[in-house]
């Protein structure tokens, strides 16, 4: 359809709704009667028509035909907005025409507080983060059998996982099948070199050291892994009714921040020392050595954490860094280690509970118990990609929210 025969249209002038300054990006502002005025990079228009020749609705993603000679000086030749139909239109140098229903485009404003909204609430939701005196303020019990029948539940245990790192699910059946159950509500389970599931119980001549009923340090789980597992989730089957065998959690996030305006650094030297992380041996007929190097603090290109590497025993011997970074990486490290005692938080799971964390976050361990035949402590393990979490977030959300973006 043309300029020419498009009826109702309301013609905005160039000067007002196209802003062209030098050195300044060239922005098509939008008139909004429901909202203050919208601003887009024409370019960013451009790249996201939505006609048949740009986009495939089936699929939800636009067509690559544009980018095989994509031309970055595209400019408006001209703009209008039907009102009634709220549809704001748009003719290109390059002799295309494109349309974009305001919806769309709320939806996608660039201001500062709608991006900060969708990342917030559809991204991924705002983490909070916690010191152990906290502990009892944010724990939250879910109920098994709820999470398995009720999406509503289902969704509320998942944003408070993702929220505040942890959540604790009561009443599950003493049964093998629990924790793949629960892992088939979010999606699938993530298999390693220990398989699917796993036991924690005291092995003689175990290949982890998790499999001791020494005390286990705090550690996040697989440091090892490029692709480090996202949810771990614990099903006490038994428990020790020894003194010992007791859950210990810190927020290694808020544990960084704490080093990033106390001891900034150390805090430094966590984030761009990269170390040796490994596990070697056999799980069945299995044999693996696995390696991986990175820091023990990783951040993102805003500079927030997003990833916490540590465990004692899976950090290698090798290190190769240069010799003077040695000595400054193992003081900084005794404060992270310390901190995170400092601010950890203590409980005993009971045959039935599910604890739910997450392991690019959290650091856990355990104190020592007395195992014997008569006093056992089982916990079977499994692991959730946060990937598959987040996803059926946004999908539950959107189940209970149509107007969700």
């Amino acid at each position: 359809m043309t300029q020419a025969d498009r009826r109702d249209l309301v013609s905005l002038p160039l000067e007002s709704a196209f802003l062209q300054e030098q050195d300044q990006p060239r922005l098509v502002r939008v008139q909004d009667p429901d909202r203050q005025d919208m601003q887009f990079p024409d370019i960013w228009l451009r790249d996201n028509c939505r006609c048949k020749e740009c986009y495939l609705p089936q699929t939800l993603s636009r067509l690559p035909q544009l980018w095989n000679s994509l031309d970055t000086s595209v400019r408006v030749r001209s703009q209008s907005v039907d009102a009634e139909q709220e549809i704001l239109y748009i003719e290109w140098s390059d002799g295309h025409a494109s349309q974009y229903p305001f919806s769309w485009l709320r939806e996608r404003d660039f201001s500062s507080a709608n991006r900060r909204r969708y990342l917030r609430d559809f991204y991924r939701p705002e983490q909070k983060l916690w010191s152990g005196r906290d502990f009892e303020e944010i724990r939250k019990v879910f109920c098994y059998q709820e999470l398995i029948s009720c999406d509503s539940a289902l969704q509320q245990w998942l944003l408070h996982l993702a929220t505040f790192g942890v959540a604790l699910v009561k009443n599950a059946p003493l049964e093998m099948d629990v924790l793949r159950r629960l892992s088939n509500r979010v999606g699938f389970m993530r298999r390693t070199t220990y398989g699917e599931e796993f036991s924690v119980r005291a092995q003689p001549g175990a290949s982890n050291y998790a499999y001791l009923a020494a005390p286990l340090p705090l550690h996040t789980d697989m440091p090892y892994f490029e692709y480090l597992p996202g949810v771990t989730m614990l099903h006490t089957l038994e428990q020790s009714a020894s003194p010992g065998g007791v859950n210990l959690l810190t927020d290694a996030f808020y544990v960084a921040e704490v080093m990033r305006e106390r001891h900034p650094e150390q805090f430094r030297v966590l984030c761009q020392t990269p170390v040796d992380w490994a596990d070697i041996g056999s799980e069945g007929d299995l044999q693996f050595h696995n390696i991986w190097r990175a820091p023990v603090i990783n951040l993102d290109a805003e500079g927030r954490c997003v990833r916490i590497n540590h465990s004692i025993p899976q950090r290698d011997s090798h290190f190769s860094v240069p010799l003077e970074q040695v000595r400054p990486w193992y003081e900084a490290m005794a404060t992270f280690v310390g901190l995170a005692h400092e601010h950890s938080s203590g409980f005993k799971t009971t045959p039935g509970d599910v604890l739910t964390f997450d392991n690019l976050r959290l650091v856990h361990g355990r104190t020592g118990y007395d195992d014997t035949d008569r006093n056992v402590r089982h916990i079977l393990g499994a692991f959730v990609d946060w990937d598959i979490v987040y996803s059926r977030l946004r999908v539950l959300r959107r189940a209970s929210s149509p107007d969700a973006p």
